[in-house]
């Protein structure tokens, strides 16, 4: 069977193609490349980022081929990139919204754009890998592929997954689903990988986000839950909700305030103190059931609204084919409208959507 891997000069990806290679498969390596120079070069160079000047990258990802011995095409994708990822990141930071770049990477190019401009190229290959940390079984009974956390809770990347479709399940093999990080950092280390020392990237962007966004200064008013002006802002875009630092305010309350949230047609950003912050329930939109079919029933899960959030118990209660309420078992703190939320039925991943309103 041929293999393409998704490449991208880290340890993860590297030791994924050669597990792959060991097992017996005729592994092909293919690296995408997404940056366009069209952003600042970002002023933290110690950064390991997916998104900044590639050079040590497509080294690194040479390396790896070469150490391995299989074959290495390094493909565009830059305008697809741009298109896809960084329009809709400034479109929801200039509508108050914090949204999650990684989770649209994978689900367009990632896993579409970056085999399908590899077949392109002339490219065969029978099945796509990638090094993330999840795993995919197959339910006979509901005729679906079933997107599976990692063995290593502490590395499952399904949060990041929740938008794969069944196709492109079905033809994905993730390798290191059974593996920890340690265990992977041994491998490497035992074959003598050149990257087995490489820091694991830890953001898609090592510089300001504004190099991204290019906004120009648009002030407005911080104001607490009545309405009341207490500070200024230059840009709702500087602002997330659960913020603290920075705020630029003088004070007048005992608690310390945070940002609650973000109204972005009255281009005022709302703050209030860390209670405000929970939130019972929240409407989500776009839902994409990956591993199950569309419900109409309501439906008890687990649910995470961020990568770092412990899954905690709700209800999931259809309003359309793609619209969905989410009511907690118990309120759950910093909702925030752009960022996601991935419903889990013990191990599997049921599906996600994006946080609307709460």
């Amino acid at each position: 069977m041929k293999i393409l891997i998704g490449l991208s000069g880290g340890v993860d990806s590297a030791v994924a193609a050669y597990l792959l290679k060991k097992q017996g498969y005729e592994v092909t390596g293919v690296m995408m490349s997404i940056w366009d120079g069209s952003l600042p070069i970002p002023k933290n160079k110690g950064c390991d980022a997916c998104l900044g000047p590639e050079d040590e990258d497509i080294a690194a990802v040479h390396k790896i081929a070469d150490f391995l011995k299989i074959s290495l095409k390094v493909l565009d994708c830059r305008k697809e990139y741009k298109r896809v990822v960084i329009e809709n990141f400034r479109s929801e930071y200039k509508q108050g919204r914090t949204p999650n770049p990684c989770i649209l990477c994978n689900a367009h190019i990632k896993f579409k754009v970056l085999p399908n401009t590899a077949k392109k190229t002339g490219v065969s290959f029978d099945k796509f890998a990638t090094g993330h940390y999840a795993n995919i079984g197959f339910d006979s009974s509901l005729s679906m592929y079933q997107l599976m956390k990692a063995a290593d809770p502490n590395k499952d990347q399904t949060y990041f997954l929740y938008r794969l479709t069944q196709k492109i399940l079905s033809e994905t093999i993730f390798p290191l689903g059974q593996y920890s990080k340690d265990q992977v950092r041994s491998i490497a280390k035992e074959i003598g990988l050149p990257v087995a020392e490489k820091p694991d990237s830890q953001d898609f962007y090592c510089g300001a986000y504004s190099d991204i966004l290019q906004f120009p200064v648009n002030p407005g008013d911080i104001v607490d839950k009545t309405g009341k002006v207490l500070g200024k802002h230059t840009g709702i875009w500087n602002y997330t909700i659960g913020k603290r630092k920075g705020l630029g305010l003088s004070g007048g309350t005992k608690d310390p305030l945070y940002v609650i949230n973000i109204l972005a047609k009255q281009n005022a950003v709302a703050v209030g103190t860390r209670e405000d912050l929970y939130s019972p329930s929240f409407t989500a939109s776009k839902v994409s059931w990956c591993s199950s079919a569309i419900t109409k029933e309501s439906i008890e899960v687990t649910a995470k609204i961020r990568q770092q959030h412990k899954p905690a118990r709700a209800v999931v209660i259809p309003q359309g084919s793609s619209l969905v309420r989410v009511e907690f078992n118990e309120p759950q703190i910093s909702v925030t409208a752009g960022q996601s939320v991935v419903f889990y039925k013990n191990n599997i991943v049921l599906g996600g959507g994006i946080i609307e309103s709460k």
